[in-house]
């Protein structure tokens, strides 16, 4: 019992001596960062090589630990067996109840003290080894860093046509082979993230972020190319986080359009996009700042600059001046938002201004705008409805007006032509129901509406798109099942109504997934 006795004091030490090594390298770490003005190569070479012979020894001796573990562990189970074969062999030698108890209580006091000393000793270690294999992705700076991702299959079935066959926005009227029913799959909106969380600067927490999917197109020219989806950025932002206030910088999502419909059928294009709900992920310099008002309500209040993007398409690798950053400013926005909590969940409404100056060349001076508002609101226990409204002007960019900013009444490359800003209004609303908390159904209605008067200001409208669309509505109703937090099985039917000038397109889709979240 002796030598058992000494182990706890035995893995104290191991403790205090691995804690030692940790700052040690925190210490080594940190060197050449705030020396590396003024160190040689050399000195930075040994540096190199005194850490990843201290890294080398920190990890042998988590493994040593590792196995001491396991031995504490059985001695543990020892000493709990030879405290039943004492405590049986006192109330045998000892028939007397009184007597009995006096001499039993000081050996179990000895043997429960030091079982209870072993088992702390033992969670300490396990709690060093987990956070040792829950840091497994390494950076270069030594700052925390998060995988994330999900993998995501879609299969899905249209009828009717569509611009985009695995994803659709809108209803077309023809396509490449003159069929109007189609069939396939898609891996494409997988997506992937890193997320890193830095030291803290002036008080604030500093973070970052960047997620990619395979929504970027595909190879020209290669065989079965649709099965090869090109990776894109879809956001990648820096945060300073104070205790009230944040700074953003990056790119990041539109945030006077902060909600969209549950839908894992449509994620390279946020759910009902060119249907009433705005979007964008643009470069943006944002600060947020939050009043609390009472426990559990706070104001919101977020304004910033962003990229004045006006949704021209692109032709070539080469970057283009788009009509909005050819204005030599940038778009503003701003956006308030009360927050509290009801029937135990989140509750939010929000109302958001945006500014865009445009200059579509030969003296084409447009102001671009939008207003918006947008809610979430628990109607029950297991109800929410959610959704948003806006009404604006040659927000193409952002797809308003299904994507059209501007009109022409010929080529709009002659300055001969007449021009024409798209007003528009449009919004969607969602009904969401928790069946329990690992089923959920939603249902959804949007429409996006350029006024009639400027789709037929010009008998023959021109825009930066093969068809002038004069409306879009689509409505969705689907479930999302997650059996375990790590997949995701779900199913939708989505029905799209859109209207070309003197034409009226309609398509189905049916697309059932298959998820898996890391």
């Amino acid at each position: 019992m002796n030598e058992r006795s000494r182990l706890p004091v035995r893995n104290w030490s191991r403790l205090v001596w691995l804690a030692l090594a940790v700052l040690s390298v925190r210490a080594i770490c940190q060197s050449p960062a705030s020396g590396a003005s003024g160190a040689s190569s050399q000195d930075l070479s040994i540096a190199i090589q005194e850490l990843r012979a201290q890294v080398q020894e920190l990890r042998a001796t988590i493994t040593e630990m590792k196995s001491e573990a396991a031995e504490y562990r059985a001695q543990s189970d020892e000493l709990r067996k030879e405290l039943e074969n004492m405590r049986a062999n006192t109330v045998t030698q000892t028939p007397q109840g009184a007597e009995s108890r006096t001499a039993e209580a000081p050996a179990d006091n000895a043997v429960n003290k030091k079982l209870a000393s072993l088992d702390e000793t033992t969670q300490l270690l396990e709690s060093e080894i987990r956070s040792q294999y829950q840091t497994k992705v390494e950076s270069a700076s030594k700052y925390r860093l998060r995988l994330s991702g999900l993998v995501l299959l879609n299969l899905f079935s249209n009828r009717g046509y569509v611009d985009n066959l695995d994803f659709p926005s809108y209803a077309a009227s023809a396509n490449l082979y003159g069929t109007s029913q189609a069939f396939g799959a898609t891996l494409r909106q997988s997506e992937f993230g890193l997320d890193v969380f830095g030291p803290e600067l002036l008080g604030a927490k500093s973070s970052g972020e960047v997620q990619l999917d395979f929504g970027g197109g595909f190879p020209a020219g290669a065989l079965d190319g649709v099965n090869s989806g090109l990776v894109r950025l879809r956001t990648a932002s820096m945060r300073l986080d104070w205790a009230r206030t944040s700074i953003v910088a990056g790119q990041d999502s539109l945030f006077i359009s902060p909600h969209s419909p549950t839908s894992f059928a449509s994620l390279v294009v946020p759910s009902l996009g060119y249907s009433g709900n705005l979007w964008a992920w643009t470069p943006q310099l944002r600060v947020e700042h939050r009043f609390d008002l009472t426990e559990g309500q706070s104001i919101l209040l977020q304004g910033g600059i962003l990229d004045n993007l006006t949704g021209e398409p692109a032709y070539s690798n080469h970057r283009q001046l788009q009509a909005g950053e050819s204005s030599g400013q940038p778009a503003y926005a701003v956006r308030a938002a009360w927050n509290a909590s009801l029937n135990g969940r989140p509750f939010t409404l929000g109302a958001s201004g945006y500014y865009s100056r445009q200059n579509w060349g030969f003296d084409w001076n447009v102001d671009g705008w939008a207003a918006a508002a947008d809610w979430r609101i628990p109607i029950a226990s297991r109800l929410e409805v959610s959704g948003e409204f806006y009404r604006g002007r040659a927000v193409g960019g952002l797809a308003g007006g299904i994507g059209q900013s501007i009109l022409f009444s010929g080529n709009p490359f002659d300055p001969t032509s007449a021009f024409r800003p798209v007003n528009s209004a449009g919004g969607w609303s969602q009904l969401k129901f928790m069946a329990n908390p690992k089923l959920e159904f939603n249902g959804a209605f949007g429409v996006d509406a350029p006024f009639s008067a400027d789709i037929h200001a010009f008998a023959s409208p021109v825009g930066y798109y093969p068809n002038v669309l004069a409306a879009n509505r689509s409505a969705m109703a689907n479930f999302v099942y997650r059996p375990r937090s790590d997949l995701l099985l779900s199913g939708e039917y989505r029905h799209l109504r859109t209207s070309e000038l003197g034409v009226l397109n309609n398509a189905d889709q049916v697309n059932l997934m298959m998820g898996v979240l890391f």
